[in-house]
């Protein structure tokens, strides 16, 4: 049987311009949409082969349906001035790979594509339309189905009911109850899909449920009698038409959409003038045809932007007959989204209030055990609930998926509960297909899935009036616990595919986000000790030395101030002692940032002095007066939470309280990690990656030079400087030679122009530069990756790590030129941060695996930077030292060996 594959074109371009970031060519001119829609056709080429092809878009103007509602669509954006650039272009794209193209003026493409199905399936020939548009549903029968590139979806006839809950003979009366808010086509107000399938289920077609509506019970049915004028017009409008008159367009029929040979020298055209590099090289490649499949630059999205109404009508679980049934589902679901209402934020103190669960999109669940109100209805309560949730919820065969369920882990913990069987979490998924993106569950509802969801503030209220979750009427927690749980999993849904289709990110996912999840779980829940006391002895001294320095910071201003006040410092700096103005406020006053006071202290005694005592005030605030507080009665540990989505690098970022900025370039700073100290019988050991960033710079570069002094253990700094100075032997270097070639090496890792090498050496600008011209003379393959890896981030708007990790860099074709230098500079070092973090997190996977591997006491305790801090028994000692380095450096091969230094001690500080 010969196929027919219609391509939905207008909704292929917007989910192009919507996926991709604000590429643009060397002109400055947008080609985000343009690239992504040629990534998308080049795919679908090669995964739906077909005897005929359509690509129908829609066109300008009016339709009937316009004629017979003048409202609608009219809810719809005007399309961005970005997009309507490159409409032309897309269409000279598909043209050129050799696809019939269809724009009937009057008719959507809807009813293009619907009379075209309709046509091809009399005539027996196989139909494949590829879309993601829910309206298409209607289409489908025994030899009409449905594909989304985007979720990898196939819909049948079976697919529809399994997805939709009804046959694809009743979609219309579906979409004409629920209504279509993207075409502004109103349904009957708050009936929701969920009631929809029911009344259908009852009733069997519109008409007939129309014929009965007396008989509705309820508010719902109501709103049915309501509007039993206007269902008949939303039915037209949501009819796809099956009749449209194509003989002007095809006057020889199906025959028209034989698909064409690529029309390269176009292609070719295309290419150069939107920057097309790699499609350039494969059209003068011998073998490769111009539609070869091409992954898009940045993942996928899914479908943008459809908003949908969610019945929200999920029951709340009152009785142990009905948790009985639901553990019965969420036993046999090969799937369970899970979600729990708590009392705090606080992951170690929170207790439940509630647990919902979904097994299917728009079956979900809330379980209430502590509501506590006037009136409140009898629940099954904490314990009995608990209890029997507990091998449901321990049980590692039955896959949960939730969104940060590290915070839900440490809920479950804390009433006994030893969470099993996570398979999958939405934060995570999210963050590795786009770290750019915000990630919570509010956001990703409204940009993947087109859901408005209900806020916290809409149950508990806010300010001083908020209630606690507890207090939250159970018929209202069910309506937004239940949600979550049901977003939770429609966004797994609308994930997994994605990743699935990105082998590299999904092995980041699978391999890297996923278990180090775990592994933080554990340093989190066993947290580190610190001696509260050497905190306080600490605290009281720097107050001494700060009221030192006020007393000396006032007898250099000749007056007392406020050291706290930018405006009070200002005068004295710079009306009393007339110190030259640096720089500038937004409002015009001069400024007393840190920049500004460390330029100024290089000559004057006073911000000198200032600097000083802002240093340990910030010292004292944060840290020797806070870290005491953060002690949990409980433990008697500190318990610090790692953040894994929200540093684009990959980096993981600690906080409450965060034990990764603690400075250690002063004695005081120090100090304060004397404070971490090791339980009686154990000591503190640290694991630090050596030179971790510039050893990957060596791996990515590839400059044999660079890669012989790894390998051969050199003093990386010392051999540096050696080839820039021209020293024969490098135990000649001087220190000051050897500090000179630190700078660059560093300053090149993070972009660092002349310019910027000169200010922190010292010296003249030119003579920076001949270093730096001569640096790249002696590591030429450290100036090819630097000229590579502007190139690539120019044409694909991103860059990698080596583990495949994307890292956006939007600006990179900014007409800002500050801008895009700063986007080249971010796009140099970005994948050897990622990297970094990407190494170190891996070692914390092998370091954790090897501890229950062996079964032994030892623990992580802090992962800060490059560094992996442990707790270990005095009696493992040994063991632990001597399998670190190993453990750490064998996580990656690289062309450079990795190497882990590892100290001990009764404190972190003493571990160094």
């Amino acid at each position: 049987m010969t196929t027919l594959l219609l391509i939905d074109g207008s909704s292929y371009l917007y989910r192009a311009f919507h996926g991709l970031p604000d590429l643009r060519n060397s002109s400055g001119a947008p080609t985000g949409a343009l690239y992504g829609m040629i990534a998308m056709l080049k795919r679908l080429a090669k995964e739906q082969p077909a005897d005929y092809i359509g690509c129908v878009f829609d066109a300008k103007g009016k339709t009937f349906r316009e004629d017979l509602y003048p409202d609608y669509k009219a809810n719809r954006p005007s399309m961005p001035d970005d997009l309507r650039l490159q409409i032309e272009p897309i269409h000279q794209a598909v043209t050129a790979l050799g696809l019939p193209m269809l724009i009937i003026d009057g008719v959507e493409a809807d009813d293009v594509i619907g009379t075209l199905a309709r046509q091809a399936a009399a005539a027996g020939h196989d139909v494949v339309i590829s879309t993601g548009d829910k309206d298409m549903a209607q289409l489908v029968d025994g030899t009409i189905r449905l594909v989304n590139t985007m979720s990898n979806e196939t819909l049948d006839q079976t697919g529809v009911l399994a997805k939709f809950g009804v046959p694809p003979e009743r979609i219309v009366d579906y979409l004409t109850l629920v209504g279509d808010a993207v075409d502004n086509v109103p349904g009957v107000p708050k009936c929701g899909p969920k009631t929809a399938v029911k009344w259908l289920g009852e009733w069997g077609t519109l008409d007939n449920l129309i014929a009965n509506a007396e008989r509705i019970s309820g508010a719902v049915g109501q709103n049915l009698r309501n509007t039993l004028d206007w269902l008949p017009m939303a039915r037209q409008l949501l009819t796809i038409k099956c009749d449209v008159d194509l003989s002007g367009a095809l006057p020889r029929g199906i025959e028209a959409l034989r698909p064409n040979a690529p029309d390269r020298d176009t292609l070719r055209q295309l290419y150069q003038t939107y920057g097309f590099k790699t499609w350039l090289k494969e059209l003068d490649t011998p073998g490769n045809g111009a539609a070869s499949p091409v992954n898009p630059a940045v993942p996928a999205p899914a479908e943008p932007g459809e908003p949908v109404e969610l019945a929200r009508d999920y029951p709340a679980i009152l009785d142990e007959a009905t948790l009985d049934r639901w553990i019965a589902k969420l036993t046999a679901a090969p799937l369970a989204a899970v979600d729990t209402e708590t009392d705090s934020l606080d992951p170690m103190a929170a207790r439940i209030v509630g647990i919902s669960f979904a097994v299917g999109e728009g079956d979900a669940a809330y379980l209430p055990l502590d509501h506590r109100y006037p009136g409140v209805p009898e629940q099954i309560g904490l314990e009995v609930g608990l209890a029997k949730l507990k091998p449901w919820l321990e049980n590692p065969d039955c896959k949960k998926v939730g969104q940060n369920l590290k915070y839900d882990q440490h809920v479950f913990a804390n009433h006994g509960i030893r969470l099993a069987g996570i398979a999958a979490d939405t934060l995570l998924e999210s963050y590795v297909l786009d770290a750019t993106e915000r990630h919570n569950m509010d956001d990703l509802a409204a940009r993947h899935l087109g859901i408005k969801t209900m806020v916290y503030e809409d149950v508990c209220g806010r300010g001083a009036k908020q209630i606690g979750f507890e207090a939250v009427e159970i018929e209202q927690a069910a309506r937004y616990s239940g949600e979550d749980a049901d977003v939770t999993l429609r966004l797994h849904h609308t994930f997994a595919p994605r990743l699935a289709a990105l082998p590299r990110l999904e092995a980041l996912y699978r391999d890297i986000e996923l278990p180090v999840r775990e592994v933080l779980f554990k340093m989190e829940r066993h947290g580190v000790l610190i001696d509260r006391e050497q905190l306080a002895r600490q605290s009281h001294e720097i107050g001494q030395t700060l009221l030192r320095l006020e007393q000396e910071a006032y007898e250099l201003a000749g007056q007392p101030f406020n050291l706290g006040s930018p405006k009070q410092i200002g005068e004295i700096l710079f009306d009393k002692q007339q110190l030259p103005v640096l720089k500038k406020t937004p409002k015009g006053a001069p400024s007393t940032d840190e920049d500004v006071l460390e330029q100024l202290a290089r000559d004057y005694p006073l911000p000198a002095k200032l600097l000083a005592h802002r240093s340990l005030a910030k010292l004292k605030s944060t840290y020797t007066d806070k870290l005491p507080q953060r002690i949990d009665p409980r433990t008697g540990r500190v318990h610090t939470n790692y953040a894994q989505a929200v540093a684009v690098t990959g980096r993981l970022s600690s906080n409450e309280p965060n034990l990764q900025n603690i400075p250690v370039r002063t004695a005081e700073g120090r100090r304060i990690r004397e404070a971490f100290i090791a339980p009686p019988g154990s000591h503190i050991v640290s694991a630090d990656y050596s030179q971790i960033e510039l050893r990957i710079m060596a791996h990515l570069s590839g400059d044999e030079g660079f890669i012989e002094a790894f390998r051969h253990g050199d003093d990386i700094h010392r051999a540096t400087a050696a080839e820039v100075f021209g020293v024969v032997n490098a135990a000649d270097v001087t220190s000051e030679q050897r500090r000179y070639a630190k700078a660059i090496n560093f300053g090149l890792i993070y972009g660092m122009s002349a310019f910027g090498l000169a200010a922190q050496l010292g010296i003249e600008r030119g003579a920076a530069q001949q270093y730096i011209d001569r640096y790249f003379q002696r590591y030429p393959g450290v100036a090819d990756y630097m000229q590579r890896t502007r190139e690539q981030a120019r044409e694909q708007g991103y860059v990698e790590t080596e583990f495949g990790r994307r890292l956006a860099v939007p600006e990179i074709r900014s007409s800002v030129q500050a801008r895009r230098a700063a986007a080249e500079r971010a796009a140099i070092n970005a994948p050897m941060q990622g990297t970094a973090a990407d190494l170190i997190k891996l070692a914390m996977i092998a370091v954790q695996n090897w501890i229950e591997r062996e079964q032994l006491a030892s623990r992580l305790v802090m992962q800060v930077h490059d560094e992996l801090v442990l707790e270990v028994p005095e009696a493992e000692l040994d063991r632990v030292r001597e399998e670190l380095p190993t453990l750490m450096s064998g996580v990656a091969s690289m062309t450079v060996p990795l190497l882990a230094e590892v100290g001990y001690g009764p404190s972190w500080e003493a571990a160094h």
